[in-house]
């Protein structure tokens, strides 16, 4: 988004988060970006076709360690599931929830996706995304990243030329492929294969496809590209989230 446009939302903090959600959502489809009242972004404009990618947001974990539902935790006014679609909001001409239902009574309005296959984590999860999906191409996030900005998704989304999924790895070798894009032809039937087998792991998908893998180093000039993987699981993951929002900027 670029500095000094107008839009209908107010900027928290350098990351860029929405702490302005009262729009009017009457007579707006469920869900898409009109409705969920992002702004237009030029450069996500100019580098991605965004009719071909739908966002999905996975809010149907057990949040057995946080002891409490991680999609209705806030960071300033905002809850987890906001914060992250206003992030899909750069590439996603709609945005769902997978799973339980997003924040009770949230001005989002976010329709949800049912688990096809309850209480299969994470796989399962993805499996439903992939399944409701209308477009060729499904953005999927878990909702305990928080720190995931638009330009994270844009950078993604470019890198889609003859793969099936485009999934980061950070510098100590972990993949997030609950961070992620997935091409729905190729990546869905897989997807109810490994479920039949009884595999539960969104990362056994990646073996199975075509997968571009991103490393950290081409993400590293984004802003805020050091905190976009600090998930939150637990109590003490949320006491350093929120006192990672509050601080200043770094220097550059």
């Amino acid at each position: 988004m670029r500095k000094g446009s107008a839009v209908p939302i107010t900027l928290l903090n350098r990351r860029g988060y929405a702490s302005d959600w009262k729009r009017s959502l009457k007579n707006r489809e469920p869900g898409s970006r009109k409705a969920l009242g992002f702004p237009h972004c030029a450069a996500a404009s100019r580098e991605v076709d965004m009719d071909s990618i739908e966002g999905f947001i996975l809010t149907g974990g057990a949040s057995s360690r946080m002891g409490s539902d991680k999609a209705q935790l806030t960071i300033g006014a905002n809850s987890f599931v906001e914060l992250i679609a206003t992030a899909l909001g750069a590439i996603a001409h709609r945005i769902r929830s997978v799973g339980k239902p997003a924040v009770a009574g949230s001005p989002l309005g976010l329709p949800n996706v049912p688990d096809i296959y309850p209480q299969w984590g994470a796989l399962g999860g993805l499996h439903a995304a992939l399944a409701a999906c209308t477009t060729p191409w499904a953005a999927v996030v878990a909702c305990d990243l928080p720190f995931v900005t638009g330009a994270l998704f844009q950078r993604l989304a470019t890198l889609r030329d003859d793969f099936d999924a485009v999934v980061p790895v950070q510098s100590d070798g972990r993949v997030q492929p609950l961070c992620a894009l997935y091409r729905c032809q190729p990546c869905f039937p897989q997807t109810g294969k490994l479920i039949a087998a009884g595999e539960r792991r969104p990362r056994a998908l990646l073996t199975l496809v075509r997968t571009r893998w991103v490393p950290e180093a081409q993400l590293g000039d984004l802003d805020g590209a050091a905190d976009f993987f600090a998930n939150v699981n637990t109590p003490q993951d949320y006491m350093r989230a929120r006192a990672l929002a509050a601080s200043p900027p770094a220097e550059n």
